[in-house]
């Protein structure tokens, strides 16, 4: 036997519910059982119409009609006049109930829990009943078996009794069963919901007691991903997980499968088989016990869980104290307070929860209402709340198994700036989960699906000042050595924004380089290079690096701030290397802290590699105690080429051309550009130089007015 459950998108169309009768029709030789949902979206319009309802809005009934509308506009596709009638006169009675319940809480304005139970479940009523007489299937009503129990504000499952119902009925099972899902019923036999996700709950429950071969939930994915692949456009589906891991990834925010479901499937070993409705040759993903080859990922997958709160309990008084935990847990399970996850100090100091936030204001009043004597004794603080949280979950047997998980985990995260508020990991090593700032999930997300390798390929992430020579220069690179970089280096070079002196673009899916400068000189935004640099710490990407090809010192001085950020910084541009030793000094620390990068390798020598060999020798622990060179091509060239057919002007004039001099020659012929130069390359060598300790005596001071030279070339 197969049981197969449909979801709402699996069922939210008359052309989607004909998918669903082809799947199910395709299995042949042994019994199916289906369970379906709700038609996509009524449960929701139910409970708004029934909140409605309750706080006495006329409008509640005009939604009730477009509830009935859209079942009767699904009946009048799937059958002729003949089924329709048929159809329409099955599932009457419960419209009839729709209405009568509704314009009951209407009229005495209040909906209690047994009538918004019986609203909220009407609609799997409604469209199993349409979908077994379309498949011709025998239909059950789920109520008759299901039976639950209301502990702590919720509908908790009676497994033996539930057993025991349908151990009973179930000879009386044909080639094709038909259920609703998410409905079920108390002891006195009212209404009642198995919760979100509740129809994945029926469909386990029903395989483990049918001991059916396999449970498949279809769905509108493939299966379970790597990673929310709405945030990561290179995650993919994961073909198999462990029990435990699926429990796992679904917990912290995987919404593949209801977490419950897993249990009972579990208990009796039924594999779990999630399907794409919308995709049926997709492999899917395979949830079972058997373990799996020694060189299956370290890691399965990462999930994440938004609009939460960290709520910490703190004091010293905690310290040696027994039942402070129970005290804790207890009031705010009293509260219906759910607890995402825990976190406590060794020193149990304090203990740190993760919450809906929501649920924050309540559960703040249940846990000062429960410690105001140690809180008045100044034995426990005040509790404290982080809002607009985010928890991050990676999930994966094998990871008890491979040592230095945690620290490749969490050196991915801190080096790209990602601040962790609190971290738990349970005993069985299979989930390390960690809270983080909302804002920050994203770029989260995308290092650590990079540093487990789920990826083929890393990326970095691009941002360019400079669009002259240099900027050109490196665009036409970027797009000449992409493929040899994906292919060979395993590295992706996405440019991400562009900026010149007056206006920038930005994408966070990727610019052209062959096109960037037309477009941006053609239509990009507006802004200094300081709108640039907010704008780059604001899109908080991961692997972020800033290129500098420019010569400008409003550049260089944004380099401080992108370098806190968590912002690479590579440049052309020798001004900040050579400005003060402390600011250069501050420059390289912050990098250190941050753990990024500070590069300017093309100051001295045009990109050959120096810098990186003295920086190589220095820490070796050799002493540089004189360097020879040629450090101005510019004024190299000068010399070279005056003559006495050759003026002055002309030579500066065709260096400038050629590119080889700085874009103000001004720099050149003053021996500025060779002074910085030269501190550059003194620092690197551990000499704490700074421009007044250098000599310089122009090249131009006994012949030309530098002013009145400029002059004549921009008139030139």
């Amino acid at each position: 036997m197969r049981v197969l459950k449909f979801g709402g998108t699996s069922v939210g169309s008359a052309e989607t519910i004909a998918r669903v009768k082809d799947i199910v029709l395709s299995v042949k030789n042994e019994p199916v059982v289906v369970v379906v949902s709700a038609v996509g979206g009524i449960t929701d319009r139910l409970i708004k119409t029934a909140n409605m309802a309750g706080s006495g809005n006329e409008a509640c009934f005009d939604h009730l009609q477009s509830i009935i509308e859209t079942h009767q506009q699904i009946i009048a596709k799937l059958f002729d006049p003949v089924g329709v009638k048929k159809v329409s006169a099955l599932i009457e009675h419960d419209i009839e109930e729709l209405r009568i319940i509704l314009k009951g809480v209407f009229l005495i304005r209040e909906l209690s829990r047994k009538s918004f139970e019986s609203l909220s479940g009407i609609g799997e009523r409604l469209s199993s009943k349409i979908i077994a007489t379309y498949l011709g299937a025998q239909w059950y009503d789920s109520r008759q078996y299901i039976k639950t129990n209301l502990e702590y504000g919720r509908n908790q499952v009676l497994v033996n009794e539930t057993d025991q119902l349908l151990a009973d009925m179930k000879g009386q099972l044909g080639q094709l069963s038909l259920f609703p899902g998410f409905i079920s019923s108390n002891a006195k036999n009212e209404n009642t919901t198995l919760g979100r996700g509740g129809s994945d709950y029926t469909a386990a429950i029903l395989a483990a007691a049918f001991d059916a071969a396999t449970l498949e939930i279809w769905t509108d994915v493939d299966g379970f991903m790597t990673a929310d692949p709405r945030v990561i456009s290179r995650a993919y589906c994961i073909d198999h997980l462990s029990y435990a891991e699926a429990m796992e990834l679904s917990h912290f925010g995987a919404k593949v499968i209801y977490p419950p479901t897993i249990i009972p499937a579990f208990q009796k070993k039924v594999p779990i088989l999630i399907k794409n409705t919308f995709n049926p040759n997709a492999k899917g993903t395979l949830i079972s016990q058997m373990a799996e080859s020694s060189l299956a990922q370290q890691i399965k997958g990462i999930s994440s869980i938004k609009d939460v709160s960290l709520v910490t309990v703190q004091g010293i008084g905690m310290v040696g104290v027994t039942g402070i935990s129970m005290r804790l847990f207890s009031c705010l399970a009293a509260r219906e307070v759910n607890v995402i996850l825990i976190s406590q100090a060794s020193s149990e100091n304090s203990i740190s929860l993760v919450i809906e936030t929501e649920q924050t204001a309540v559960a703040r009043a249940a846990i000062e209402n429960e410690f105001y004597r140690e809180m008045a004794n100044r034995q426990i603080n005040r509790v404290m709340v982080d809002d607009e949280m985010a928890v991050v979950a990676i999930v994966g047997e094998k990871m008890k198994q491979t040592t230095g998980i945690a620290g490749q985990l969490f050196n991915s995260v801190g080096k790209n700036g990602v601040n962790v508020f609190a971290i738990a990991q349970g005993g069985s090593e299979i989930n390390i989960s960690f809270v983080i700032k909302e804002r920050d999930i994203r770029k989260a997300l995308n290092v650590i699906h990079e540093a487990f390798f789920l990826s083929d390929y890393s990326r970095l992430n691009l941002f360019l000042a400079g669009k002259g020579t240099v900027g050109s220069k490196l665009l036409k690179k970027i797009s000449a050595q992409t493929k040899k970089l994906q292919k060979e280096n395993r590295l992706r070079i996405r440019l991400v924004g562009v900026a010149g002196s007056q206006s920038m673009l930005l994408d966070r899916e990727g610019l052209d380089p062959d096109k960037v400068i037309e477009q941006l000189n053609s239509g990009g935004t507006p802004g200094s290079i300081n709108d640039f640099k907010d704008k780059i710490i604001a899109m908080n990407v991961a692997n972020s690096v800033f290129v500098d090809c420019t010569a400008s010192e409003v550049v260089a001085d944004v380099y401080h701030a992108l370098l806190d950020a968590n912002v690479s910084v590579v440049t052309a541009n020798k001004i900040a290397s050579s400005s003060s030793f402390q600011h250069y000094s501050k420059l390289k620390a912050t990098a250190r802290e941050k753990g990024v990068k500070f590069f300017f390798e093309t100051n001295v020598g045009a990109g050959l590699p120096i810098i990186a060999p003295i920086n190589d020798l220095v820490r070796s622990g050799d002493t540089i105690e004189r360097l020879e060179a040629v450090v101005s091509g510019t004024l190299n060239f000068i010399v070279n080429e005056l003559s006495e057919e050759k003026p002055l002007s002309e030579v500066i004039l065709e260096a400038k051309e050629k590119g080889f001099s700085e874009p103000d020659p001004r720099v050149d012929l003053s021996g500025t550009d060779v002074v910085r130069k030269l501190l550059i390359l003194a620092r690197e060598s551990g000499y704490p130089l700074e421009q007044e300790d250098v000599e310089v005596e122009p090249l131009c001071r006994q012949s030309i007015s530098i002013c009145r030279l400029w002059k004549f070339l921009w008139r030139r």
